[in-house]
C-alpha cells in the first residue's frame, strides 16, 4: 500500500489522505472545488466542477495514472438542479464513462456545490 499526497490538490481538511494506491487500485478521496494555490473556491457549478475534476486528477497524477484508469466515480451534489451543467463539464475529463453514482446531499464541506472521488486501475 502507498499513500497519495500532492501540493497540486487541496491538503485533506480532516484526518484523511488524499488516496491511496493499494492492491492494484487508486483510490482517491472525495476532491472539493478548492483551488490548491490559493485556498479559493470558484463561484457557480461550472466552474466548481471544472476545479474538481482537476483536482481528481492531480491526484491520479501523483500515483501515477490518469482519467482514462477511472473505472468508478461517486460525484455528491448540493443541488440535483446542478445535475446537467456538472454532467457537461465531468464528460470532458471522464472520456472512458467509467461507472459512476451521483448523489445529491443536503451539504458539503465549505459549502461548495460539487465534489468527485474516484477508483481507478493503478496500471
Amino acid at each position: 500500500m502507498k499513500q497519495i499526497s500532492t501540493s497540486a490538490a487541496p491538503e485533506a481538511i480532516g484526518p484523511y489522505s488524499q488516496g491511496w494506491v493499494a492492491g492494484g487500485m487508486v483510490f482517491t478521496s472525495g476532491q472539493i472545488p478548492v483551488d490548491p494555490a490559493t485556498g479559493s473556491v470558484p463561484e457557480g457549478i461550472s466552474a466548481q466542477a471544472e476545479q474538481s475534476c482537476k483536482n481528481v486528477g492531480a491526484v491520479l497524477a501523483a500515483a501515477g495514472v490518469g482519467y482514462e484508469k477511472v473505472v468508478k466515480t461517486t460525484c455528491f451534489l448540493a443541488d440535483m438542479g446542478d445535475f446537467a451543467v456538472f454532467n457537461e463539464v465531468y464528460a470532458r475529463y471522464f472520456t472512458g464513462k467509467p461507472a459512476r453514482s451521483c448523489v445529491a446531499v443536503r451539504e458539503l464541506p465549505k459549502g461548495v456545490l460539487c465534489e468527485i472521488e474516484a477508483v481507478a486501475l493503478a496500471e
